[in-house]
């Protein structure tokens, strides 16, 4: 991890100072997604406090998170099935040209 630079973001009208190894930019990228979140939070639930804004944002956020993991567990599993299929596929062919090489030679 980089040395550690304050960056100032800017989330639901509020400035926040973080100090962060992580590229500047790349910080004020996820700033931006929270103070989205909680603007498109705020305007279904107008009378919300920021807390309890923040709150739900958390949750939606940790929920994409969750499924995101489970999709790419899913896709992993799938990948490692297919993978294995072409391991014995292949060692079926590989065997079958030995038996054939063997074969021949008599």
């Amino acid at each position: 991890m980089a040395e550690a630079r304050l960056v100032t973001v800017e989330i639901a009208g509020q400035r926040y100072p973080i100090r962060s190894g992580l590229d500047p930019g790349y910080v004020a990228e996820l700033a931006a997604y929270v103070d989205q979140k909680i603007r498109s939070a705020a305007s279904a639930a107008p009378a919300s406090d920021i807390q309890g804004l923040a709150v739900l944002v958390a949750l939606n956020i940790a929920d994409e998170l969750f499924r995101t993991r489970e999709q790419q567990s899913s896709s992993s599993g799938r990948l490692s099935e297919r993978a294995m299929r072409i391991e014995e596929l292949l060692d079926d062919v590989l065997l079958q040209d030995t038996m054939r090489q063997a074969v021949n030679a008599y």
